[in-house]
């Protein structure tokens, strides 16, 4: 089948489009996998974010919408017949929260040069800051014709919007390196993550650490539990209604100090609980027979996604307790490759996480600012590379094994 047989729609809310169509393409089953996929780093995995039932959560909560500024406007590949062969989750946008990839001072530049930035395309999962292919596209002889429609029914979207730009965040590095040499210019930034050594316990983890930095951990996660404190692990059946309502009390007091305005409503957390509660783990801390605090993680195939904490009181060390020190317990006793803990955070360093690049691709309408920004892009990555290298002289294992783990 040639590309011009493929019919290219914009569906305006993930309620339009099939769900085991999008699923199909977003993470396909891989016939016939053996051990050698499986042991494979690059091979695609069931990422929880990439799913229907979670962006049309995002959709029909009210967190990601026209009225956010968030108004979908998904493109989607079908056959003569009907049926999906791609579709990529695209938003216009009327301003950049929610992104974790800033281009405020391009839009400034460029609006105080006379142009209009705003709206623009963002290609992505809303808040959500976990690299995950972005053009999904399920295998086959087609693929790369699909992608090439994909990318074909986004430009038309952007030049039938009026919008400046497409921006795709947090592609995976494949569709970074392959898109880059499309018009896209690429940026990159930095995350820090813990990887499993095929780690029996925690205990195995922290052998692995220089003593002074084990012995700062063990000295948190002893404060952390100080005054009656108690954790808790949630998932699938066991989390209620009740471990909702604690958890959005917590986001919304924290969102509100930390952000101005939480992005995620509380109708949002039932649904996505109702809609795959076994890919959810809610760590909750409590005390005197009350919630105090929580962290939410989504459950991959071989990744542990940490995503929004919050807490309504203040206790030493809490935070890296329930954010990243219970995540590395599950994802050992789950035997899990990793835990991707969210943006940004050079504290996560002292606590077994290392630095990783992450990936972003811009396309411009306006050659101007194209060229412009390219030229700050050349830099910019540089300067990532080079901070991503410092902080792997710093990462908090023995010697005999930073190496190895950088």
């Amino acid at each position: 089948m040639s590309e011009t047989e493929f019919k290219v729609r914009i569906a305006r809310s993930m309620a339009e489009i099939d769900p085991a169509g999008w699923d199909a393409c977003a993470n396909p089953v891989r016939a016939g996998a053996g051990a050698a996929d499986i042991a494979d780093p690059q091979r695609e995995r069931f990422n929880p974010f990439l799913t229907h039932a979670f962006l049309n959560a995002l959709e029909t909560s009210g967190s990601a919408t026209a009225r956010t500024g968030w108004t979908p406007v998904h493109v989607v590949v079908e056959d003569a017949a009907g049926a999906m062969l791609g579709c990529a989750p695209c938003y216009l946008k009327t301003h950049s929260m929610g992104e974790y990839v800033f281009d405020y001072a391009w839009a400034d530049a460029f609006e105080r040069a006379g142009g209009r930035y705003y709206p623009k395309l963002q290609v992505c999962v809303p808040f959500t800051p976990a690299q995950g292919r972005r053009l999904l596209v399920a295998p086959g002889p087609q693929a790369e014709a699909v992608q090439a429609a994909l990318l074909a029914g986004l430009r038309a979207v952007r030049s039938q919007t009026g919008a400046s730009s497409i921006h795709i965040t947090f592609p995976v590095k494949s569709e970074w390196e392959a898109l880059g040499g499309k018009s896209f210019l690429k940026r990159t930034g930095k995350q820090f993550h813990f990887f499993n050594r095929n780690y029996g316990c925690f205990d195995d983890f922290l052998a692995d650490l220089s003593s002074r930095k084990r012995k700062n951990i063990r000295k948190e996660r002893e404060a952390a539990l100080a005054n009656g404190i108690e954790i808790e692990q949630v998932t699938g059946s066991a989390i209620t209604e009740a471990h909702w309502d604690a958890f959005f009390s917590f986001y919304m007091d924290t969102g509100a100090r930390k952000w101005g305005r939480p992005y995620l409503t509380r109708r949002y957390y039932s649904q996505v609980g109702a809609a795959m509660a076994d890919r959810i783990l809610l760590v909750m801390a409590r005390r005197a027979g009350r919630y105090i605090a929580g962290a939410i993680n989504f459950i991959g195939d071989d990744a542990l996604y940490g995503r929004n904490w919050g807490a309504i009181e203040e206790h030493p060390f809490l935070h890296f307790e329930a954010c990243y020190y219970q995540a590395i317990d599950f994802a050992i006793a789950r035997k899990l490759s990793r835990v991707e803990a969210g943006a940004q955070g050079e504290h996560k360093l002292a606590r077994g996480y290392g630095p990783v690049e992450t990936y972003s691709l811009h396309e411009f309408a306006d050659a101007r600012l194209s060229r412009a920004v390219d030229e700050f892009l050349r830099q910019e990555r540089l300067s990532i590379s080079e901070s991503i290298e410092l902080y792997g002289e710093h990462v908090p294992f023995r010697r005999d094994l930073a190496r190895e783990v950088d």
